[in-house]
């Protein structure tokens, strides 16, 4: 005798999620035409069809433990595709953005970052923190650098005002701890969502969670595959060329960065002085070359990706607010970047300065934010993609 299941939408949950860019999902009529076109859905229980089912219902237990929501890299194929407008690209998007705002505390940071009348406070919070940096080091007079005023005197040095030692690198090291551990916490709550409930038993051989992980970053996130599966082909190249740069742009200054940190931190060791480091380094110095590598292809990165975004069809696929303010905020810290070295060679004391201060207020804003962030599907995806091939989706 069959069971009746009596189903109670959370109509909060699908107000929410049309804010959140699933404005289009009442449009959906159950075709399943998506799910056809998407060449990187799986056949067993393929995406988005059931997630557009799902969210007309108001199912938010069944949308927020589907990894699958994860596995979708937006390319929009299924969006061009759909004979009613219902945009499944854009509700998986949304979908995402609100796992941004509610996977990690404190919840408050994810609901400044959900909309544009809060970005004010964001960009308050770093102003206000560097700035007092400042106003002290000045005002201390510190090493004699300042003689009257807020510029320091001679060579511009930009540790003169943002001091590494006692100020720059254990603020930013703070930051980076808060930011690992709250993504760490992101992913242990997400893998506890995704994850089967009760006894799950795994047929065949069984692969180890870091094989898996390892599969991933190489056999995906490093070579961007699955760009060149899904989407138009008139912009696959585009999409994977934007993508692919500015990943490995990071990649790029992230190495710069933990390689200057640790030298100049392990190089006071006096057996491994040879190793110290400081800053600004020379022109010439592999570092810098790597650092100005790694700003040509953030460039080139956002030049592909803002194109993109300003060149979508409304009516098949929009950008929301979480996606240009991601896009802002890395242009803002990669033109302040090349500013501040253009105008500490020019010697622009007043300029270098500025911009440098602006420069750090974007670079906190990028990774504080970080795991709230559009950005943090990096880190969320990737964890969703080693789960999935661990249980064998």
């Amino acid at each position: 005798m069959a069971q009746t299941v009596k189903i109670q939408p959370d109509i909060q949950f699908i107000r929410e999620l049309r804010e959140a860019g699933g404005d289009s999902l009442k449009a959906c009529y159950q075709c399943a035409t998506c799910s056809v076109a998407c060449p990187i859905s799986p056949q067993s229980n393929p995406y988005p069809r059931k997630e557009m089912v799902w969210a007309q219902w108001g199912l938010k237990d069944r949308l927020l433990s589907d990894p699958d929501v994860w596995l979708c890299y937006n390319c929009g194929g299924c969006s061009d595709l759909c004979p009613r407008g219902a945009k499944p690209g854009d509700l998986m998007a949304a979908l995402r953005n609100m796992a941004y705002k509610r996977l990690v505390t404190p919840s408050i940071i994810g609901e400044w970052m959900s909309s544009p009348k809060y970005l004010p406070i964001l960009v308050a919070i770093p102003m206000v923190i560097f700035a007092i940096f400042w106003m002290i080091m000045a005002s201390v007079n510190f090493h004699g650098n300042f003689t009257g005023g807020m510029f320091p005197t001679g060579q511009i040095v930009y540790g003169k005002i943002f001091y590494g030692d006692y100020i720059i690198d254990p603020f930013f090291m703070a930051t980076l701890g808060f930011t690992l551990f709250t993504f760490y916490r992101g992913v242990k709550k997400l893998i506890a969502e995704i994850g089967p409930k009760g006894a799950t038993t795994i047929l065949g051989p069984k692969k180890a969670w870091y094989i898996c992980l390892l599969e991933v970053l190489f056999g995906e996130i490093m070579t961007h595959s699955k760009f060149t599966e899904c989407g138009d082909d008139s912009e696959k190249n585009s999409r994977k060329i934007g993508h692919m740069s500015l990943f490995y742009a990071f990649v790029a200054l992230a190495i710069v960065t933990g390689c200057v940190a640790t030298g100049h931190w392990i190089g006071r060791i006096p057996f491994l002085s040879m190793l110290y480091l400081d800053t600004p380094l020379p022109m010439w110095h592999p570092l810098k070359i790597l650092a100005n590598v790694g700003l040509v292809l953030m460039l080139v990165g956002l030049s592909y990706l803002t194109i993109r975004r300003v060149g979508l069809n409304p009516k098949k696929q929009k950008s929301n607010y979480y996606d240009w303010y991601l896009i802002g905020v890395i242009w803002f810290v990669g033109l302040t970047g090349m500013f501040s070295q253009l105008f500490r060679l020019a010697d622009w004391v007043a300029p270098a300065y500025i911009v440098y201060y602006f420069h750090l207020v974007s670079v906190f804003m990028l990774f504080a934010y970080l795991p709230w962030s559009k950005l943090g599907h990096l880190v969320y995806r990737t964890a969703a993609l080693t789960y999935v091939r661990y249980i064998g989706r």
